[in-house]
């Protein structure tokens, strides 16, 4: 069986590294700090779901993980560069992952999600596409705002800018999920009957 996930646990791997880098930066005024306790924190985080859940969910391991080594660059080089651009880099591989997927008539999201919720392909598909195009966009803020306004706006883009768009996006979703579970639902307690899938996109 697996591990059930604990809420306290969970809140620490997906926000705690970000948490960490707010903090740090508040307190010292410094990039440099606060990308060292990003890294400490993503290190910790990551580590905390090994030995409290025996595993780390593939989305929360990739970004630690990206913390890590852009982090770890901007420390090594000292060049706040590495810093600003990993969610560029970070959000356009998510895109490419989801949107790659689709085209070769994959199921991406699925495979990430499936053991979460059970909705139908093509719902499946189309979150995968809006999901995609998201990241896209978020890639393309991330650079627009680290060019163009001072230290102090990106690091509030970064923490908690990031996590509230996301939270925005999902909740955006949400509708059309609730949607997609009833109706297989529906499928699953019909059997083999044909039923009408959400399309839209």
């Amino acid at each position: 069986m697996k591990p059930k996930p604990s809420p306290w646990v969970r809140l620490g791997v997906d926000f705690g590294a970000p948490g960490a880098f707010l903090i740090a930066y508040v307190v010292s005024r410094d990039l440099m700090t606060a990308t060292g306790a990003l890294v400490a924190g993503s290190a910790v985080a990551l580590l905390l779901g090994l030995v409290v859940e025996k595993r780390v969910a593939p989305l929360p391991l990739v970004a630690g993980l990206a913390a890590i080594v852009f982090g770890g660059l901007t420390l090594l080089l000292h060049d706040d560069l590495f810093i600003k651009i990993k969610p560029t880099v970070l959000n356009l591989c998510f895109a490419a992952f989801l949107l790659g997927g689709v085209a070769l008539k994959r199921s991406p999201l699925k495979a990430l999600l499936g053991e979460v919720m059970r909705l139908p392909d093509a719902l499946w598909r189309t979150l995968a596409v809006r999901y995609g195009v998201y990241f896209a966009l978020v890639a393309v803020v991330n650079e627009v705002v680290w060019r163009t306004q001072p230290e102090e706006v990106w690091v509030l883009f970064r923490m908690p800018g990031l996590q509230l768009m996301s939270l925005a996006f999902s909740a955006t979703q949400f509708p059309l999920m609730m949607r997609g579970a009833k109706l297989a639902q529906a499928q699953s307690a019909e059997g083999d009957m044909p039923a009408k899938e959400p399309t839209e996109v």
